[in-house]
């Protein structure tokens, strides 16, 4: 108990002295991470077992309320055309959740997975690459609202 007590604090204080690009990085980190919880939930015949099915579903409504918190975050106004690239690609993501959830579909999952995947792994490079920079050219850069 201990040691879980420990891991919530420094995954609070994890969140709450990251720079807005890490929390961005975060958020995509949690989408994967529930992603490949609901996938590993799939036996060899890509079918669930009754048991797994609630579990499944709080996986995916876990992500897309990670998607939901990073089209809320994006700033239309400054953002341009890659803010309106990323709402409509997490608009996808969501409705494809929606469909993957009710038909169980684990192929549409692993492709929002590696959507998700290249995604964070891109938010990665420009959130260290703007480590040392001050706060506003962060926000600036990472199209965020303050």
């Amino acid at each position: 108990m201990a040691y879980q007590n420990a891991y919530a604090a420094y995954q609070k204080t994890n969140v709450n002295t990251a720079s807005q690009g890490r929390l961005v990085v975060l958020l995509y980190e949690g989408a994967v991470k529930h992603l490949k919880a609901a996938l590993n939930l799939f036996d060899m015949n890509d079918k669930l077992k009754p048991g797994d099915i609630e579990q499944f579903g709080v996986h995916l409504q876990k992500t897309q309320a990670i998607i939901t918190e990073l089209q809320v975050s994006l700033d239309m106004e400054k953002g341009g055309e890659i803010a309106k690239n990323l709402m409509a690609l997490y608009v996808y993501f969501n409705e494809e959740l929606m469909d993957a959830s009710i038909k169980q579909n684990k192929n549409k999952i692993e492709v929002i997975l590696k959507m998700i995947d290249d995604l964070a792994e891109s938010w990665r490079i420009i959130a260290n690459s703007t480590a040392n920079a001050p706060a506003a050219k962060v926000q600036s850069v990472l199209n965020i609202q303050g």
